[in-house]
């Protein structure tokens, strides 16, 4: 198998790594509570999805 003949830079390595950065979540608004949730789930607070309860919520203690 090559082998590298050279080293590769720190500009050239971190060029490279500049698009590997994570990106935060997208979040909606839930219709029926209006907590953040994430998009095409059911809310975890209410436990709606399409306007219909799928899930038991969880009660607060």
């Amino acid at each position: 198998m090559p082998n590298p003949k050279r080293r590769h830079s720190k500009r050239r390595t971190s060029t490279r790594r500049a698009h590997d950065a994570l990106s935060r979540h997208s979040l909606s608004e839930c219709p029926n509570c209006h907590e953040q949730k994430m998009p095409h789930r059911v809310c975890p607070k209410c436990g709606y999805y399409k306007g219909r309860e799928v899930i038991e919520a969880k009660e607060a203690s």
